[in-house]
């Protein structure tokens, strides 16, 4: 019996796939909105495969597969999102994902990935198979995203999202002064000055939604909620170099 764990923002995602996956004979053995209950669980339960929704609220879906692969875990991952970005799709793969499946796909879709993961066999569906084609077509500029290693790509998605530094840590189980180590060096890997630039920069490069407004056109001359929120908190819970004591 295939044992599979959820992780998906919208409890009633949750329950339908719970149901629709135990009647076809699988086992759900846990689920989760959030990304480190998910790795604790992950690492406790060994599930088979793991259905992973990518956009988790403020928390990405990529945060628990750089996870994934830092802990070496076995467990197979097959993306269940909304995602039709090509870029999605390409960077979920190179960070291990073995499944790509768009929600709008029938149930059957989801079971062949599946049953392809548990063999071991990587599987997109139609849809998603020409998202990863168009990126190979029209390969886009450099990403500059791309010199960051996994957990700095995991600590940018959380600073963006307007979390501090303390509560990154807290979930990440680092001190702040470590995680105000990495946004220095990050920021530097970057060349961006500050964390106005930093959040414009992961915008435009789709590490998160512009101003959390997804499924919208953004426009450039709007500001970004984020920005006030960072207005507020930089000083206080955003240490600088010279007050973590790194260099």
């Amino acid at each position: 019996m295939t044992r599979i764990y959820l992780v998906d923002d919208h409890q009633i995602m949750r329950e339908g796939l719970r149901a629709m996956l135990e009647a076809k004979g699988c086992q759900v053995v846990g689920d989760s909105a959030d990304p480190t209950q998910a790795l604790s669980d992950l690492r406790r339960l060994r599930p088979d495969i793991v259905l992973l929704d990518l956009n988790l609220g403020g928390r990405s879906g990529f945060e628990l597969l750089a996870e994934m692969q830092r802990h070496r875990l076995t467990t197979r991952c097959v993306v269940l999102s909304m995602s039709a970005q090509p870029r999605d799709v390409v960077e979920a793969l190179r960070m291990g994902a073995i499944g790509y499946v768009l929600k709008g796909s029938a149930g059957s879709e989801l079971m062949s990935a599946i049953e392809a993961a548990m063999q071991g066999r990587t599987h997109l569906g139609t849809e998603v198979a020409g998202l990863a084609l168009e990126v190979l077509r029209h390969p886009e500029p450099a990403d500059p995203l791309s010199v960051l290693s996994p957990r700095e790509r995991q600590i940018i998605t959380m600073v963006v999202n307007g979390q501090s530094s303390s509560r990154i840590g807290l979930q990440l189980h680092l001190s702040p002064k470590t995680i105000a180590t990495y946004r220095s060096r990050l920021m530097a890997k970057l060349g961006v000055a500050d964390v106005t630039a930093l959040v414009r920069l992961a915008i435009q490069y789709k590490l998160v939604d512009d101003a959390g407004r997804r499924g919208e056109k953004s426009d450039p001359d709007q500001p970004l909620p984020q920005l006030s929120l960072f207005a507020d908190r930089r000083r206080q819970e955003l240490p600088t170099d010279e007050s973590s004591g790194t260099a």
